[in-house]
């Protein structure tokens, strides 16, 4: 009775297998962070970035591109490295340091004291164009802690990149605009 089961799952064990090995993992890219250049003060000490909220073919794991006529489509077995939305949070985060000097960190606030501001960045699109244009929309928010001006303003960037590049020239756009984003926020939002 034992060795019935067991020629049993052997050839289950062994389709099991094959089908592993016939599909291969997906390739995943990150995001490098491209070379912050400028400097900015800002009216803030600390800022936390609050929330970076993409639209759901922006947050998705996969790399998509949109197609001349709107369409979004996936491209095939390409994967970013890390959570969008998070990744994005971060590289903001990274990038208004070595801008302004100040103090800031992603949601959720690591350190003792408040921060002296808060902001959060919505972002309307964020797509990449199968003719080579990264574009990102949205609006950002700055609310300040100890009851200074609020404010909040509207952007629209656009950076060029290969479109025969492929995913990595994809993610290198996107790192691109998003260090053009911290750019524009520390030059309009944080001052």
């Amino acid at each position: 009775m034992i060795r019935r089961h067991v020629f049993l799952a052997v050839p289950a064990l062994s389709a099991v297998a094959l089908l592993a090995a016939c599909s291969g993992s997906p390739d995943r890219y990150s995001v490098e962070a491209p070379t912050v250049t400028s400097q900015q003060r800002i009216v803030f000490r600390s800022v936390e970035i609050r929330q970076v909220s993409l639209p759901s073919h922006a947050a998705a794991e996969e790399i998509s591109l949109q197609e001349p006529g709107g369409k979004v489509v996936e491209e095939d077995g390409a994967l970013w490295s890390d959570s969008p939305e998070r990744a994005i949070g971060l590289e903001l985060s990274r990038h208004l340091t070595r801008m302004t000097g100040a103090r800031i960190a992603p949601d959720p606030w690591p350190f003792e004291a408040y921060p002296d501001a808060r902001l959060e960045v919505r972002f309307a699109e964020l797509v990449a164009s199968k003719a080579g244009v990264m574009r990102g929309e949205g609006q950002y928010f700055v609310s300040a802690t100890s009851g200074g001006r609020e404010r909040t303003g509207l952007f629209e960037l656009a950076v060029p990149f290969d479109a025969k590049g492929g995913p990595p020239a994809v993610a290198a756009a996107r790192g691109r605009l998003i260090r053009d984003l911290a750019e524009l926020l520390a030059r309009e939002g944080l001052r």
